[in-house]
């Protein structure tokens, strides 16, 4: 309520102190609380070590959503090791206590092979089951499972149907995917326009993604008009949200000299950063850069 200012003005501070105050009561949703204060600084310092500790101590009152944060911290390395054995074990216990985060993040775990063997069909059913309880990531998720046939066979009609719903949940994935499939015509005609919409939308709540398509949109013209500005500008703010996409499409800005001048060292700066995390294409554009200097 403090946090979010629900009928009420947000105050972090009070927000902390209630935390944590039911937390000195053993109140396993005000540990857990107190744990996300501790992680966002919510009245307080972030903490990552407290974080974790609380997280831990509320796992283990048996507070669902407890379980389903130590497993984060496990996954992410917050205050403790990374160790993907202990977060899938903690999505387990957390979904089998009905929880529809921890159903949606051990369905990650067995697409991924996070902490376990790789078994596609149960992560399709299990994101089903998060879906079921109208979660938007599993929702998103299981979307995804039907536009590439994981554990499930190619659907792309259900596949923009479950886009549609979690971006109407406010999901910033799924307005992400949405605006994919206007703009590639996946189970939908083609629409630049509500493509251009929803990666303006998802670029809103500060999805990396997003705001590297919403720049593509600039760029080129999809569904507006062309603005190589904007575009340098939006590419620059996905590269800092460290978004792999992002910093090669910078690096083909500095390159070319589109909407900055041209900055072959930016330009190699951006690309490695790209490569470093995986793109090919950054790669190869080092390469080109080398073999002609």
């Amino acid at each position: 309520m403090y946090i979010d200012g629900e009928g009420i003005d947000k105050n972090y501070k009070k927000a902390f102190e209630l935390s944590l105050g039911l937390a000195e009561k053993k109140y396993s949703s005000g540990i857990n609380l107190l744990g996300f204060c501790y992680k966002y600084g919510i009245g307080t310092d972030i903490n990552e070590q407290k974080t974790f500790e609380s997280y831990q101590k509320a796992a283990n009152l048996g507070n669902s959503n407890g379980l389903n944060n130590l497993g984060t911290c496990y996954e992410k390395g917050t205050g403790t090791d990374i160790n993907e054995q202990k977060a899938f074990e903690s999505y387990k216990k957390a979904a089998d206590l009905g929880n529809s985060s921890g159903m949606n993040n051990l369905g990650f775990c067995y697409e991924n092979g996070a902490g376990t063997d790789v078994n596609e069909q149960k992560a399709f059913e299990i994101y089903q089951k998060a879906a079921a309880f109208g979660n938007s990531y599993g929702i998103n998720n299981l979307a995804k499972c039907y536009k590439y046939g994981i554990g499930t066979g190619i659907n792309i009609q259900k596949a923009f149907e479950l886009y549609y719903k979690a971006a109407n949940l406010g999901n910033s994935c799924g307005m992400f995917n949405l605006g994919m499939c206007y703009e590639n015509g996946t189970g939908t005609d083609i629409s630049e326009q509500k493509a251009f919409e929803f990666y303006q939308k998802a670029a809103n709540l500060g999805n990396s993604s997003g705001i590297n398509n919403l720049a593509c949109c600039y760029k080129n013209g999809v569904g507006t008009s062309t603005n190589e500005q904007k575009a340098f500008k939006l590419y620059q703010k996905s590269a800092d949200l460290g978004n792999l996409c992002g910093m090669y499409n910078l690096g083909v800005c500095y390159e070319e000299g589109v909407g900055i001048e041209k900055d072959l060292n930016e330009s190699i700066y951006w690309y490695s950063k790209s490569a470093a995390q995986g793109s090919d294409d950054a790669q190869d554009k080092l390469n080109n850069i080398f073999l002609n200097l």
